[in-house]
């Protein structure tokens, strides 16, 4: 219901929340009655209309603005109304969408990624073109910390798995994989001591199940999500062709989620990030990648 400052007065005994005077301002956003780049009442009048202290008006103005709502928020004159956001880009295939993301996150100058994939593949080949700004000295961060969750090599996974018969040289052929990408992952990332004095951390523990998606966090301010889509493809590895049900991770569509772009946003990054570190520090333990 939109309250009005005649409702307000028949109502004279209605004492609103601060949640319903900011959903009441939400919805006259929304359908239009206040646009982008009007002022709001004064937090005087805004009291008077809603029948409540300021302190309460206050609490509401704080929720619009952290919804990205309001703008100008100060105590010397009303907020205005902020301008739609831009609408979120496309998601895009993983190896399009992650290189660029990590050429942002590794400007910063304490770098911290924690990955959690069923191998390491999409993250070591996207990690080339920060790599190459480092390298190119157009990017100087002074630490890096890279976390990465795997598969242990101890499960029964849930992909790839053949099609028929004996999964053991499917299993054979991933753990290979786990164990190549990860090792030239942890090389090129350890190569920046010697040539940038960079510090660098790199650090893998095994899951004890088959993740279902890939989760990238950059620096504690962006979720990336990708789920794993699963497909029948055949490959030759080992002298025989390989019949297996497998996903292909690098075309995975990566949907982005950032601390900026809103409350909604805000949570699910800070809710990876607890998920991720709690897996972590719990049923996870030390990964040795094979050679």
């Amino acid at each position: 219901m939109v309250v009005t400052q005649e409702n307000a007065a028949v109502n004279g005994s209605r004492r609103f929340t601060p949640q319903e005077i900011a959903d009441t301002l939400r919805e006259r956003i929304r359908t239009g009655d206040l646009k982008a780049g009007d002022r709001l009442p004064t937090q005087a009048e805004l009291a008077e209309e809603f029948g409540v202290e300021r302190g309460a008006v206050r609490q509401a103005l704080r929720a619009l603005q952290e919804d990205g709502l309001l703008t100008n928020v100060s105590k010397g004159s009303p907020p205005r109304i902020a301008e739609p956001p831009v609408a979120s880009e496309e998601p895009q295939p993983a190896m399009v969408g992650l290189a660029p993301r990590l050429v942002d996150a590794f400007a910063a100058p304490r770098v911290r990624i924690d990955v959690l994939s069923h191998t390491a593949e999409t993250f070591m080949l996207a990690l080339a073109e920060p790599l190459r700004l480092i390298h190119e000295g157009r990017i100087q961060p002074q630490s890096i910390d890279v976390r990465v969750l795997l598969p242990s090599r101890d499960i029964t996974l849930a992909f790839p798995v053949a099609v028929d018969g004996d999964d053991a040289s499917v299993h054979e052929r991933w753990l290979a994989m786990r164990n190549a990408q990860g090792q030239v992952l942890r090389h090129n990332l350890h190569a920046l001591r010697a040539t940038h004095g960079i510090d660098v951390h790199v650090a893998f523990r095994a899951l004890t199940f088959t993740p279902p998606v890939k989760l990238y966090l950059l620096n504690g301010e962006e979720a990336l999500m990708g789920h794993y889509v699963l497909t029948r493809r055949e490959e030759e590895y080992a002298g025989q062709m390989l019949d297996m049900y497998d996903a292909l991770g690098s075309k995975s569509l990566l949907f982005s989620f950032h601390r900026s772009s809103g409350r909604r946003d805000a949570a699910f990054v800070e809710e990876s990030q607890k998920w991720f570190d709690a897996l972590w520090e719990t049923i996870t333990r030390d990964l040795t990648l094979s050679s």
